[in-house]
């Protein structure tokens, strides 16, 4: 039997979860939406047309998972984007909470049409899996829920094309930090791919006792995602610069060669101590002159 928070929990929580959301930069003005299961079928879900980092419990809103709104200021009506949520409840009971935003660069992959589905983070694959993207559909209608759907059962998070990501999980908090870990792969799939420009990624070998840990954790969505036939990470990999102080210029240190300059490297003409001597002498002596 599922474990329902207190109602003031879940409120708590969701405030918690919108301030975290709108001080990572994953929202910006009004964006994004939380929800959480109270109940078999009711949830309280966050306002429409309200910053995630300045709402209080008064804001937040009670319904049922068939639209009706059971209690909340009636100043304040659920995001109509609280539909993708309803599906993704309704698609597999077992889900608990949802999150929805735009987290930069997890949503430029959802711009760009790149999944996220490379074996390379050991922390993605155990926790995470595999991160579809729901073809692109209007916001706010029926076709983002529809456009979500295939996707509740078998994994733990989609990326929306051209609008950004949701992810869902047991509790408020594994939905966010699933979030949390959508974006940290994107951007580290963003640096290898696109700046880096190489990844090793791992076998199938390597991946095979990964998966055994996520399913140990309990986690049964995410997929299995492709892997290298050959292991090409099983070598340590020494910094051709050597240890640090060390001199591999296999000789004398004064003749390292930097930038291809031997010049370069000799070091700068030093003046005599005589020399210091006397220009220590002239200016003391321009000092005490200024301050007679």
């Amino acid at each position: 039997m599922a474990n329902f928070p207190s109602v003031f929990e879940a409120k708590e929580e969701i405030l918690e979860i919108g301030r975290r959301m709108y001080q990572k930069g994953f929202v910006a003005a009004n964006d994004g939406n939380i929800s959480c299961k109270i109940a078999p079928d009711v949830i309280l879900t966050t306002p429409t047309g309200v910053s995630k980092g300045f709402m209080d419990q008064d804001m937040i809103v009670k319904m049922t998972l068939d639209g009706e709104i059971l209690s909340g200021d009636s100043k304040y009506k659920p995001s109509s984007e609280v539909k993708m949520h309803i599906r993704a409840y309704k698609e597999n009971p077992e889900i608990m909470a949802v999150t929805h935003a735009h987290p930069p660069v997890a949503t430029s992959f959802a711009i760009a049409g790149i999944g996220l589905d490379q074996p390379i983070l050991t922390e993605a694959i155990m926790g995470l899996g595999s991160i579809p993207i729901a073809k692109y559909a209007t916001p706010g209608t029926n076709e983002v829920p529809d456009s979500i759907a295939p996707f509740c059962r078998d994994y733990n998070a989609v990326l929306l094309a051209n609008h950004g990501a949701l992810t869902w999980g047991s509790s408020l908090m594994q939905a966010f930090y699933r979030l949390e870990s959508v974006e940290y792969y994107a951007t580290i799939m963003m640096y290898t791919g696109n700046i880096i420009g190489k990844a090793n990624p791992l076998s199938c070998e390597q991946i095979a006792p990964l998966l055994e840990t996520r399913a140990k954790l309990g986690i049964h969505g995410g997929g299995v995602p492709a892997c290298a036939v050959q292991t090409t990470n099983d070598k340590d990999v020494i910094p051709a610069s050597g240890p640090i102080g060390g001199c591999q210029c296999g000789g004398d240190k004064s003749k390292t060669i930097y930038g291809g300059n031997a010049e370069a490297a000799q070091p700068a003409p030093q003046p005599a101590s005589s020399e210091i001597d006397h220009l220590v002498d002239q200016v003391t002596r321009e000092i005490l002159e200024k301050l007679r």
